[in-house]
């Protein structure tokens, strides 16, 4: 695939690094915030769900959007657009106390219930650092780009508990939490001066304007199937549910459970260059299988592990190993589409897996209340090493263009 130059592509990707650092330093702390906010609101266990599914589902729909009005517009101006919305969103949970606005909130705005990377921003980002980078820098790329919102999205997770001292100054609770909200709107009006900053297209980069999926269409569609399987299958296994796991089985403490997912956090975000590295040696698709693979082993394997020490030792062997596709998908899908289906093929690989991984959390939980609490984990396990193998039968001929030139 013919690399498309513009003069900006050696500011472009650092600045998308940077609005995407503030982005996820938002939403670490977001997530974990917003149910204690919700609650302070006077809304029950079921109303957090409510709000907690619409915004998943609610990222899928705009998400898939951004893939079709992405046809009409550059990516900077729709990323600017984001951002406004971002802003939004945070002011207005800010000041809202009516369940029916929040509710409409969380459907049409960004707050991510999850922490991980399922937003508007991802298509239109995926789409300019693919378009402003050399094809064999192009897992780099995105390996910096996951390294650097996993280790905000951590610090994000830290400054959750920036309330408490707060109401030790006197301030409610209530209103500590308005505070997070009200800087997640800062964050979005930060994220969008960095924007701005992005140059407008020149003629070369209008040559490879967003167009809907049409050459690459089918070659996306089996790329879809496969990446809603592995997200159904990494919804059995989500935070939440590993940490209930922990408490249930072992009975890990609170502040045990937290140091644990902040040092899981830490290896998956310090796995992503060694991705990179990879990638350029064995292989984008062989990365992906090779390193998910062991992974699942590992999760399989603690799920009937005796101990605690031996089931958080094979915990964070999974989180080091189970990030490396991450880089490695994004470059692969941003490479064997043609430069103008980029976003197009960015949007409908993500909305699927949005969609598939907010269904398999419930069935888990159904899991749980039965008594079979490893089940979820060996599912998952199996799944996503089912996933692995009809990944590398289907695609290991269909080669990046850096790979396809290889001697």
């Amino acid at each position: 695939m013919t690399q498309i130059p513009t003069a900006d592509s050696p500011n472009t990707p650092t600045l998308v690094y940077a609005a995407r650092a503030l982005r996820d330093f938002g939403d670490g702390f977001v997530a974990l915030l917003l149910p204690v906010y919700l609650a302070a609101r006077g809304f029950d266990a079921f109303e957090i769900g409510l709000v907690a599914t619409l915004a998943l589902f609610g990222s899928a729909l705009t998400t898939l959007g951004i893939g079709i009005v992405g046809v009409r517009f550059s990516q900077r101006t729709l990323l600017l657009a984001a951002s406004a919305l971002m802003a939004a969103t945070g002011l207005a949970f800010a000041a809202s106390s009516v369940s029916g606005f929040i509710f409409l909130i969380a459907a049409i705005g960004t707050i991510n219930p999850s922490a991980g990377s399922v937003s508007i921003f991802v298509p239109l980002e995926h789409s300019l650092i693919a378009h402003s980078v050399a094809d064999r820098e192009r897992t780099g790329a995105f390996a910096r780009y996951s390294l650097i919102g996993a280790l905000a999205a951590a610090l994000g997770s830290l400054a959750a508990g920036s309330p408490e001292p707060l109401v030790r100054t006197g301030l409610s609770e209530l209103g500590a939490l308005q505070i997070m909200f009200v800087l997640y709107a800062a964050l979005g009006v930060a994220g969008g001066v960095i924007y701005a900053r992005i140059p407008r297209d020149d003629a070369q980069a209008r040559m490879a304007a967003p167009k809907p999926l049409t050459r690459s269409r089918a070659l996306v569609l089996k790329l879809t199937a496969l990446f809603a399987v592995d997200s159904f299958a990494g919804g059995f296994v989500v935070q939440s549910l590993v940490a209930l796991w922990l408490f249930d089985k072992f009975g890990l403490s609170l502040a045990t459970a937290g140091m644990f997912f902040f040092a899981a956090g830490i290896l998956g975000a310090l796995s992503q260059p060694v991705a990179a590295w990879l990638g350029k040696r064995i292989g984008l698709i062989n990365t992906m299988v090779w390193t998910h693979i062991p992974a699942s082993i590992a999760l399989i394997a603690a799920a009937l592990t005796p101990t605690v020490e031996s089931a958080l030792a094979l915990l964070l062997l999974r989180s080091l190993l189970s990030q490396m596709d991450v880089p490695a998908r994004s470059s692969y899908v941003m490479a064997v589409v043609t430069p103008e289906e980029r976003t197009a093929a960015a949007s409908f690989t993500a909305v699927p897996r949005s969609l598939a991984s907010a269904v398999s959390p419930a069935l888990a939980g159904a899991l749980f209340a039965a008594g079979y609490a490893a089940w979820p984990f060996v599912i998952c396990g199996v799944l996503k090493i089912a996933y692995d193998l009809a990944l590398l039968w289907m695609f290991h001929d269909v080669k990046p263009p850096e790979e396809a030139v290889r001697v």
